[in-house]
């Protein structure tokens, strides 16, 4: 009698067959003489359209919502119906004794596996593997260790009910939105919050009025000092006269030196890296979007297998971990890491709880390099820097804190107290991680205005005078709130307390606790699906929304526009994966929930409309053509939501105008793809080919056709949300 691994995909499944030796091939398997390992590719079964249940639903009416089926149903998703056959033979071949669960150990792995069995009726024991990495040694640890299935019960329950309430309330929200607007509307609990975040800077930006501030330095014994309004200890007053009658006041006067102090201070380098906090440096750093970080991340997980699993919500890891730290020194000290990595592993490692903490690891512990040995010359340039980020992390922790000597002095002048700050370094300590690198790892900079640049001090006493041979006034602008970037959109989605309208303590300290909107493995997907569904859009780094998310923000039921939905959701779903409260209390209350919801929209007074029509007619049903910007590319779309026609006007790409080197846009007109730049220059992409490969930077004609059959293959991607694929087959009516 055999055991079926059931992996989530086909590489950890090659992974997990190696290690067990299963090499001979089947359809779909991987067999061996004790296991047969099969694999999902993500989910292979899903929650039934609304149509499944009843034929009445395939017309979109308000009459028929909301949507309340009895039971749920699952269908295996069409796309990878082979694939789920595939494993289901497996499932009930007569040698195969028991069912070891091995996709990814979470919430969302547990459903993958979980809802195949259910669908396919399977009532095999079980058991399962929870495992942080892939390589050889955690495989082989993980099935010595292997854990009773029916364990992780609650956490399925979990993951049902989570589904189950996001379908209730997304399907019923939408297509209510959109039956009562006519327009491609939809609504969900973490992405309208999202958007009614970056809605709320918007208004703090439009409601910002600019004030004049105004500084005084001066150069007294050879040191700058600066003034220090009293009360505030700000380095700025926003009482021009002031500042200008002290500028006069002070020439020609002496500075007395009040007070010399000398303090040794510490800095400990950041924690390690979770996904958020990756995603969200990678993009400050390198303009990586959320997504593109986590695909990087998966490459360096489940093919390179050098770094931990990324989808992790804790930058901590456990007490268990600590004997496996010199291990994986020795495998990443190679190239730029072999000397730092070299200076560890002679002495014992220093582990504190600034990175060790049981208690803080939760599913998985921090991201961390495994014990995989490193070939840096099989990585990509984008792989290569993020595996450089999380090593350098990840060997900072391991060094000493920076050790300097802070130096302060005050002085009098005129009766108004002027300041300077100084810096010895004793010890660099984690700083020597990052030196020839350009990258700064100090911690957060201090409130504007009220940051004191450290300059090299001569030896001075207390008591001194000193000639004041210079004085200067400064002014400057207040600046609004910044707009958001992916970065800072990810750090308010992780932690969204302060767009909280209740201020209620519990509230936040649970939006605290969960991870805030959405989770690490969700966050990067919802960004890029407002992106997709044209709800937001970039303006260089900056993202703006557009006015069909504008209006939507206006006509979704307030309660879905609160970031406390998902705290309250995220607290009981909590609780049921610790067997605390039921799964069908919580699915009763959405049930609820959702008739609410259903009934605000049908009594709405608001109403919709295309301020983005064009005069172009779509070639499939005839109506006018919506001109949107995409994340990277401009492109008209079908205002009809059952059409789902697109094209590409343009598209951003990497090429550089030979003038003002901004970024070309590539626009898909004639035979022959032509760039054309913001500053007016045009050139056709045979011409731009021609000049590269004479400057010695050709663009192959491989490269060029891959990245034509990528904007196709996007062209063709579903355009709105997460429904986009049932929308689209849709052929019935809209009745209000």
């Amino acid at each position: 009698m055999k055991s079926l691994v059931i992996a989530e995909k086909p590489s950890v499944a090659r992974d997990i067959a190696r290690v067990l030796h299963c090499t001979q091939k089947g359809n779909g398997t991987l067999e061996g003489k004790e296991y047969v390992v099969t694999w999902a590719l993500g989910h292979l079964v899903t929650l039934a359209d609304p149509e499944e249940y009843d034929k009445k639903y395939t017309k979109w009416e308000m009459s028929a919502l909301p949507m309340l089926p009895d039971k749920m149903k699952l269908v295996v998703i069409r796309q990878t119906g082979k694939q789920y056959n595939a494993v289901k033979t497996q499932l009930y071949r007569k040698d195969i004794k028991d069912i070891i669960i091995a996709t990814d150990a979470g919430r969302e792995g547990e459903l993958v596996a979980r809802w195949i069995l259910d669908k396919a009726d399977c009532h095999k024991p079980i058991r399962r593997l929870w495992i942080s990495s892939v390589t050889d040694k955690a495989i082989k640890e993980g099935f010595a260790n292997l854990k009773n299935g029916h364990e992780y019960d609650n956490l399925y329950r979990a993951a049902v009910a989570r589904a189950e309430a996001d379908w209730l309330v997304g399907m019923n929200g939408t297509r209510a939105l959109t039956c009562k607007y006519n327009a491609q509307l939809s609504c969900g609990r973490v992405q309208t919050p999202t958007l009614a975040m970056i809605a709320k800077r918007e208004e703090e930006i439009r409601a910002f009025k600019p004030k004049e501030y105004y500084g005084l330095t001066l150069k007294a014994g050879e040191v700058t000092w600066t003034w220090k309004e009293p009360k505030s200890k700000s380095f700025r007053t926003f009482n021009k006269e002031r500042a200008e009658e002290l500028a006069n006041v002070l020439r020609n006067q002496f500075l007395e030196v009040n007070s010399v102090t000398s303090k040794e201070k510490k800095t400990f380098a950041q924690g390690l890296y979770d996904l958020t906090t990756l995603q969200r440096e990678a993009n400050q750093r390198y303009g990586y979007s959320a997504k593109q970080t986590l695909n990087i991340m998966q490459r360096l997980y489940e093919n390179h297998k050098v770094l931990t699993y990324p989808r992790t919500d804790s930058r901590y890891i456990g007490k268990d971990i600590v004997p496996t730290i010199k291990e994986r020194l020795k495998a990443c000290a190679v190239g730029p890491y072999r000397k730092l990595a070299g200076v560890l592993m002679n002495q014992p490692i220093r582990a504190n709880g600034s990175f060790v903490d049981d208690k803080k690891v939760s599913d998985h512990h921090a991201i961390i390099p495994t014990e995989q040995f490193v070939q840096l010359d099989h990585m990509t340039n984008e792989e290569r820097k993020i595996y450089d980020m999380v090593v350098r992390r990840f060997l900072s922790v391991l060094y000493p804190p920076f050790v300097y000597e802070q130096v302060s002095m005050e002085g009098i002048a005129a009766g108004e107290m002027f300041a300077a700050s100084g810096k010895v370094v004793k010890s660099a300590g984690w700083k020597e991680v990052y030196e020839n690198t350009d990258v700064e790892e100090d911690l957060e900079p201090a409130e504007e205005g009220k940051l004191l640049k450290d300059q090299k001090l001569p030896q001075m006493k207390k008591g001194e005078k000193l000639y004041i041979e210079n004085v200067s006034m400064n002014t400057g602008k207040t600046k609004p709130p910044a707009r958001f970037t992916e970065a800072t959109l990810l750090a308010a989605m992780e932690n969204p307390v302060r767009y909280m309208e209740s201020h209620d303590a519990k509230a936040a300290k649970t939006l605290g606790e969960t991870g805030g909107l959405g989770t690490v493995a969700t966050r990067a997907d919802i960004i890029e699906k407002l992106f997709n569904s044209f709800l937001m859009e970039k303006k260089g780094n900056e993202i703006y929304l557009t006015s069909k998310a504008k209006q939507l923000l206006e006509l979704v039921p307030e309660e879905l526009r609160k970031p406390e939905l998902t705290a309250d959701w995220e607290m009981k779903l909590g609780n049921i994966a610790k067997g605390r409260i039921k799964q069908e209390t919580f699915l009763k209350e959405i049930r609820n929930y959702t008739c609410d919801i259903v009934e605000e929209i049908k009594t709405g007074q608001g109403t919709f409309r295309h301020d983005n029509l064009t005069n172009k007619i779509c070639p499939n049903c005839g109506k006018k053509l919506l001109a949107v910007n995409g994340k990277n590319a401009k492109m008209l779309v079908c205002q009809d939501r059952e059409c789902g026609y697109r094209e590409t006007v343009s598209r951003t790409t990497n090429a550089r105008c030979p003038k003002c080197h901004k970024r070309m846009e590539m626009y898909v007109k004639g035979k022959e793809e032509t760039f054309i730049c913001v500053c007016g220059y045009k050139e056709k992409l045979s011409a731009f080919q021609a000049r590269r490969a004479k400057e010695g930077a050709g663009v192959n004609k491989r490269d060029v056709q891959k990245y034509m059959r990528q904007q196709q293959k996007e062209a063709k991607e579903p355009v709105n949300n997460a429904f986009a694929q049932a929308l689209a087959g849709l052929k019935g009516q809209i009745n209000n």
